[in-house]
């Protein structure tokens, strides 16, 4: 099916396939903004909503960063053509449910919100802890996306996986936690973006060895996951996240002991965000799983 016809006559999978287009845009646009701080292109337009305060486009003086930074404020309109897509398809979706219309309401009105947090981010000097909300609102969206996704394939399960709610609800909150603290050790280290951008004054030794303690955390809880959910379908899921930790984390250290190559720091950006799609979706799946499961039968019979 078309983009044509999947905004005039969407069905189920044109409709997921809108989702999953929310997911890659929100991911793709983590990258390209990941580069222009690797890159020290962070003020290579040095205003916002314009590039220059005479222009929206940069002048030839202001060299490869203001191309750089500039190309990732395009890319926005790119993201917001699709998420435009995605509210669309889902209005005139016949089957969509209201929650559903709303989750794309948001992810289409978190875009631009998104834009001024960045346009902030610059006004601002590259505050490092306005970038952090500027990558961890991104992260948000990716997150959203997946919940749409999940929402539009209306995945249940009959797993009877009770016990596993709580630890699913616990990996989730120390997974954010993770990201967070990545954030954090970033806005500490040498990528700023621009060479006289703050940074925030933390130690960033210090603050990448907390990363890695809840980093620790997070795995031992997915690995205590799997260990629960080995006999059941969602097991799989558990393991795949596990694997993709396993795989973030390697990255994470190898940057570490390399001093922080450009290449290695943008796969962990795409990482981090592919560690947010995949936790959220295990745990849609578990608590969806748990909800759906059949309630306890009691024969009726009182005690002897």
């Amino acid at each position: 099916m078309g983009v044509t016809a999947s905004l005039r006559a969407p069905v189920q999978s044109s409709v997921e396939k809108w989702a999953w287009a929310a997911v890659i845009a929100n991911t793709v646009i983590v990258l390209t903004g990941g580069l222009v701080r690797l890159t020290g292109s962070g003020l290579g337009c040095p205003t916002w909503p314009k590039c220059t305060d005479e222009s929206f486009t940069p002048h030839r003086e202001l060299g490869s960063h203001g191309v750089i930074e500039f190309g990732n404020r395009m890319l926005t309109y790119v993201l917001v053509a699709v998420v435009v897509g995605l509210y669309v398809a889902i209005r005139r979706w016949a089957a969509a449910t209201q929650e559903q219309r709303r989750l794309a309401l948001v992810i289409m009105l978190g875009v631009p919100f998104q834009a001024v947090i960045g346009g902030i981010s610059v006004l601002t000097d590259l505050n490092p802890w306005v970038v952090s909300l500027h990558l961890v609102l991104s992260m948000l969206l990716v997150a959203t996306s997946i919940l749409l996704v999940f929402r539009v394939r209306g995945v249940a399960s009959g797993g009877l996986v009770r016990a596993a709610t709580g630890r699913v609800i616990s990996m989730y909150v120390v997974l954010w936690v993770v990201v967070y603290l990545g954030t954090v050790v970033t806005g500490s280290g040498p990528h700023a973006g621009d060479a006289d951008a703050p940074r925030n004054g933390l130690d960033p030794h210090v603050m990448s060895h907390v990363h890695a303690a809840s980093v620790y955390v997070l795995v031992a809880l997915t690995a205590l996951l799997c260990f629960e959910l080995r006999k059941l379908p969602e097991g799989r899921l558990a393991l795949l996240l596990l694997a993709v930790e396993l795989a973030q984390g390697t990255i994470g250290f190898v940057q570490y002991f390399t001093d922080l190559p450009i290449a290695l720091v943008a796969a962990h950006l795409v990482g981090a965000a592919a560690l947010i799609a995949t936790g959220t979706y295990v745990l849609l799946a578990i608590v969806s799983a748990t909800q759906s499961a059949p309630a306890p039968q009691t024969s009726g019979r009182r005690p002897a």
